[in-house]
């Protein structure tokens, strides 16, 4: 009844009273069993804030304890209170937690998660960096995450079905997948739309990936790589735009595509939630925009995750 009154409000207000059922719905988090972290070679990375500790705490722990592995590492968003950091302190095992003001962000821009995939790019060289989103639940085994850290390859979700072309020459990715030629609206659509028009001295690739559960191989590159993409896109749509919300999600697309031998997650197993049901092959669900609180997936799934943080630990990533 609730939810039928609340659904023709501003999105903004009506955002911010799910946001409170889903919080109060999922309190339960605070009950279940630490992670006990082990600097084993795996970082396990997210950027938060206060608004989200408890649904991150669900996300983090839901895959820790598939993977039985790593250390966790947190950007703070600047929100964070002392409060929050002890809960953190709690449950994640006393995580190193680095101020977003303490990223020199030098020719890239500020926010919009910049801060995020710079901190990987400069800090991945001798561990495999997981960058997690808190709005993720993960529902059971993820063998092929575990591949991708066993082998040192770095991985990626997919955005959606279309992403399963895979990683393609610039040219050839903007053609199959805008064959109509350049578009307008939003950033994605506009920057790789025009990707063939990038240079092409190069042997550049891209796949329409979703930065919000990618792993970044142990050893790999930096930031030069990622400011010559820069300096492309803010060619293609001028300064203003290259640094609006989502272009990060792009260069982390395009640096992954250029990784050695990525492995892409299959689509039905790991997913963004867009309110429709899953297979039952699902394992992980990225509830995001404006579908993450529909029909009530996101609670239903995370009271589930918790249940199985409540009970005995197995040996599960054996």
């Amino acid at each position: 009844m609730l939810a039928m009154l609340t659904r023709h409000l501003p999105y903004r207000l009506r955002n911010r009273i799910d946001m409170g059922r889903h919080d109060r719905a999922i309190r339960s988090i605070l009950d279940t069993p630490p992670i006990h972290p082990s600097d084993d070679g795996v970082v396990l990375f997210s950027m938060i804030g206060t608004a989200v500790v408890l649904p991150y705490l669900v996300a983090v722990k839901s895959l820790w304890r598939q993977l039985q592995r790593g250390r966790v590492v947190l950007l703070d968003d600047g929100t964070l209170t002392p409060s929050d950091k002890a809960v953190l302190a709690r449950h994640c095992g006393d995580p190193e937690i680095i101020p977003i003001g303490s990223i020199e962000t030098g020719e890239f821009p500020q926010g919009g998660c910049w801060e995020r995939f710079l901190t990987i790019l400069d800090r991945r060289q001798g561990e495999y960096w997981i960058q997690l989103d808190s709005d993720t639940v993960t529902l059971g085994p993820v063998p092929e995450v575990m591949q991708a850290i066993a082998m040192n390859r770095s991985f990626t979700m997919l955005g959606g079905e279309d992403g399963s072309i895979g990683a393609l020459p610039l040219a050839e990715f903007a053609e199959r997948l805008y064959p109509a030629g350049p578009e307008s609206g939003h950033i994605q659509a506009r920057i790789e739309s025009r990707m063939g028009e990038m240079r092409q001295d190069t042997d550049w690739r891209y796949i329409r990936g979703c930065a919000g559960f990618t792993g970044f191989a142990a050893g790999g590159t930096g930031r030069p790589l990622a400011a010559a993409f820069l300096a492309e896109m803010t060619r293609l749509v001028g300064e203003r735009e290259a640094v609006t919300w989502g272009t990060e999600q792009i260069a982390s697309n395009f640096h992954i595509a250029n990784e050695p031998a990525p492995i892409l997650l299959p689509a039905d197993r790991y997913l963004n939630y867009w309110g429709e049901p899953w297979s039952g092959d699902a394992c992980f669900v990225h509830f995001v925009g404006t579908h993450r609180y529909d029909n009530n997936a996101y609670a239903e799934e995370s009271g589930k995750a918790i249940a199985t943080l409540q009970a005995p630990a197995t040996n599960i990533a054996a």
